[in-house]
């Protein structure tokens, strides 16, 4: 098809159903949820070698890239074709505050995808280090000449609950994180551990006497 439509590799599909109004490129079909579809990473590169961009942006109620979308699937075969092919791995426009695909990936707990950004050199922010439990990291930021602002603290503090990350959380709580902090989904850290069956740290938070916003 592609050889007999010159042009369609860089076609827009509009949908008009209010859940998914808008228009994407193929190569967001390529990594819609749930992902993982079969040859996957072949259909990125014979779009791409088409002409399909892959920097393309959706254009409706967000402005995300296929790699937003492969990252938020936890594809990572599609996910490295699509960095290869020339992605752009730190392009805002998340659902995820307006960030880049490694914060869709945390924030939707796509852990592969998101150490893999991680390895393939994506910026990492404080809270994207604490929810993926990398203590180091974590503490280079808290303990630099300019450290993180306490909400920046509670948020990461927030991300390890969600990765479930104990080390990590017990860190950030003696940086001063507010252990009972409800955040914009309305859940306090205990919350977030429970929903993740971060066992472990539901039975620390719980220690503190976390509560829950329920």
């Amino acid at each position: 098809m592609l050889v007999e439509h010159p042009g369609l590799a860089g076609a827009g599909i509009t949908e008009q159903e209010e859940d998914g109004r808008g228009t994407r490129s193929l190569l967001h079909i390529a990594t819609d949820w749930p992902g993982h579809f079969p040859r996957g990473s072949e259909a990125v590169a014979v779009l791409v070698a088409a002409g399909a961009d892959p920097r393309a942006r959706f254009d409706g109620a967000h402005t995300e890239t296929p790699l937003h979308w492969a990252a938020s699937s936890n594809d990572v075969p599609v996910l490295d074709a699509l960095v290869a092919a020339g992605a752009d791995i730190e392009a805002p426009g998340a659902v995820i505050g307006g960030g880049t695909p490694l914060a869709d990936a945390r924030g939707f707990g796509q852990w592969r995808a998101a150490h893999r950004l991680v390895e393939l050199g994506a910026r990492v922010t404080v809270q994207d280090a604490a929810t993926l439990g990398l203590l180091d990291r974590v503490r280079a930021y808290a303990e630099a000449d300019e450290p993180p602002s306490p909400d920046e603290i509670t948020g990461a503090f927030r991300g390890a609950c969600h990765g479930g990350h104990l080390r990590t959380a017990q860190y950030l709580h003696r940086r001063g994180a507010d252990v009972n902090r409800c955040g914009h989904d309305g859940m306090t850290p205990l919350d977030i551990a429970r929903a993740q069956d971060a066992d472990d740290v539901v039975r620390w938070l719980r220690g503190l006497d976390a509560r829950s916003a329920s």
